[in-house]
């Protein structure tokens, strides 16, 4: 009696078991997926891996949302895994290029499965991501608006992400990042950036000292999975999001600063609310890095010259030590044939990178790009 006892007890308290799925994209190609499915009907989610992983590495995330009324499913990225596809290499661009051309169709193919599952209430969808699922999970959301939650962990988007995640404040976010992210030292900051810019109460944000990448950090931080899940419960389950309820988005540095940045033409102004705000406290945080460098290129590409090299030269002034941020600036220089101007902004960035806090393998592309820019550069000077 006692060892039946002992072993209904272990059969009650083990994890949800996943059950290996295979979902054939548009193309033919098998994509290999695991689902934890809930045992009451009710909402779903799906997770996307970072560009180092498998799916395997939300399993800690899936057990917990299956127990907790959540279905999920985990799925291995075309060129990852047992998913077919080429094998996915960074150092080949052409097959990185190819494979994110691709990605989009076989994450909605992956949804289109979610939602076909008995029980699964399509009007409550969760999308999470970690490093490059990051964005994946964001333009999962921005071709589909049964998507209702987004957890982000340590990755950005591209400037169509941004711009839907700003119209779509309602949209709550949970992030997560590392300060010893081995792939992104500014990871926290962006991170915190996503969880405040909408002005959402529900969006939150947390940082840790160690961890390293995405989701990494579930190892020696375990709280992490029970953290996303107790808010996904509470987004998709206790009080779910919905877009056609009136929204009022919350005031916040952050916010106000990228309203005023986002507008045409009103680089000043943001300037002087950013300089404004250092002058109250000299840590004050209204960008990362990479956000502002990303909309001052969407600036150059849409000829507004001398706005985008206001907005470069506005992120050299917040994070002085950056060498990409030099190397952005002399990029916007060029453009505007100020090419002193940008050699020595090129130089800059060569004086900078051997202390920058980038990893090694950005650090050795960006210093051949620059080699190749001051080359040209010096060739139009003695012409």
């Amino acid at each position: 009696m006692l060892v039946l006892i002992f072993s209904v007890s272990a059969v009650a308290v083990a994890s949800p078991v996943g059950r290996d799925v295979e979902i054939l994209a548009f193309d033919g190609t098998s994509l290999r997926a695991t689902y934890f499915a809930a045992v009451r009907p009710g909402p779903a989610v799906l997770l996307m891996h970072m560009c180092v992983t498998t799916r395997t590495s939300w399993e800690p995330v899936a057990q917990q949302l299956s127990a907790a009324g959540i279905s999920a499913l985990t799925i291995d990225n075309r060129g990852f895994g047992a998913s077919g596809g080429p094998r996915f290499d960074p150092a080949k661009p052409e097959v990185q290029r190819q494979l994110n051309e691709k990605w989009p169709g076989d994450f909605d193919a992956a949804l289109a499965w979610l939602v076909a599952q008995p029980g699964i209430d399509k009007r409550r969808i969760g999308a999470g991501g970690g490093s490059c699922g990051v964005n994946n999970a964001v333009k999962l959301a921005s071709r589909h608006s049964e998507v209702r939650a987004l957890v982000l962990l340590a990755g950005g988007t591209d400037s169509a992400g941004v711009k839907y995640l700003d119209a779509n404040p309602w949209l709550p976010i949970f992030s997560a990042a590392a300060a010893d992210d081995e792939f992104d030292s500014q990871a926290p900051q962006l991170m915190r950036w996503f969880a405040e810019v909408s002005g959402n109460s529900r969006n939150r944000f947390v940082g840790f000292k160690d961890g390293r990448h995405g989701t990494e950090i579930f190892g020696p931080h375990p709280e992490l999975p029970r953290q996303i899940v107790a808010w996904l419960v509470d987004t998709l389950i206790k009080s779910p999001a919905d877009p056609t309820v009136r929204f009022t988005r919350r005031k916040t540095a952050i916010s106000e600063f990228w309203a005023i940045a986002s507008e045409r033409g009103a680089a000043a102004n943001a300037i002087r609310l950013f300089r404004d705000g250092r002058t109250r406290d000299p840590n004050a945080f209204l960008f990362p890095e990479s956000i502002l460098n990303q909309l001052a290129y969407t600036r150059l590409q849409d000829g507004d010259v001398d706005d985008a090299v206001e907005l470069f030269k506005l992120n050299v002034e917040a994070y002085p030590r950056s060498a990409n941020a030099q190397d952005s600036l002399a990029d916007a220089y060029a453009a505007r044939g100020e090419n002193d101007l940008a050699l020595a902004a090129e130089q800059k960035c060569l004086d900078l990178l051997p202390a920058d806090r980038i990893n090694d393998q950005f650090k050795a592309v960006l210093r051949q790009t620059v080699d190749e820019k001051i080359a040209k550069l010096k060739g139009k000077a003695f012409r």
